[in-house]
């Protein structure tokens, strides 16, 4: 049960995040739906605060003010992200540092500090939003690919991390495939078929089938889980 837990999303207006607000919305105290652009939610225990994650002491300052306002928190979702897709012959230096800026040092800014106040209150859950791509790799995303990998690497150190001392500090990645959010509605027609295509259910995935398993490695149920990588892909890795 989540009925007590506060919750922050970064990324939280939109496709997985906004799903993921929704989400925990049903269990939780209030949910912080993160992010630079506002949205409005049908849920009153759903907050939006104004956030840029690749802004270091925006990040602690809301950290800071979410916990002095609520005297804890639970749950930290880290979901911004950005493409700039190009082959890496034509892809300009600012594309490359725009995507690892946000997707990459972005989850290390708000885990900095959201990390830390979990284990100093001895509990906590982190899930972190990686992508098959950072898993396998893509043409034309070697940006994206490099900055969804390391967040791999980044949460597979704070799950030994917050924890070491006996916080029961969580913190658990998911790598969903391709789904329907407004990033991937960008795509031709034609690739989007090959992407179903390629799955074992044949078919794209979309941001509820992502946000119910966040969720679920949120709460209580998922409480012996962390450290791990949770591909939602329809079966394209294998």
């Amino acid at each position: 049960m989540m009925k007590d837990k506060v919750a922050i999303v970064t990324g939280g207006t939109k496709g997985i995040g906004y799903e993921t607000c929704l989400a925990l919305a049903e269990e939780c105290k209030v949910v912080y739906a993160c992010a630079r652009h506002p949205v409005s939610f049908n849920r009153s225990n759903i907050i939006f605060r104004s956030l840029d994650v690749t802004d270091f002491s925006a990040c602690e300052q809301l950290s800071e003010s979410i916990f002095a306002q609520e005297n804890r928190i639970d749950i930290l979702v880290a979901d911004a992200g950005i493409t700039a897709d190009a082959l890496t012959a034509k892809m300009e230096e600012d594309a490359f540092d725009r995507v690892v800026d946000t997707n990459l040092k972005g989850i290390f800014n708000i885990v900095r500090f959201v990390g830390p106040i979990m284990e100093k209150q001895g509990f906590g859950s982190i899930v972190t939003v990686s992508s098959i791509v950072g898993e396998c790799g893509n043409i034309g995303q070697a940006n994206y690919a490099a900055s969804k990998a390391g967040i791999i690497g980044m949460s597979k150190s704070w799950a030994r991390e917050f924890a070491r001392k006996g916080a029961q500090v969580r913190v658990n990645t998911i790598a969903p495939g391709y789904i329907m959010t407004d990033m991937l509605k960008t795509v031709p027609a034609q690739l989007l078929e090959n992407f179903a295509s390629r799955t074992m259910l044949k078919r794209l995935g979309e941001p509820k089938e992502v946000a119910k398993v966040i969720a679920f490695l949120c709460s209580d149920d998922a409480s012996y889980i962390t450290g791990a990588v949770i591909d939602v892909n329809g079966g394209m890795s294998l």
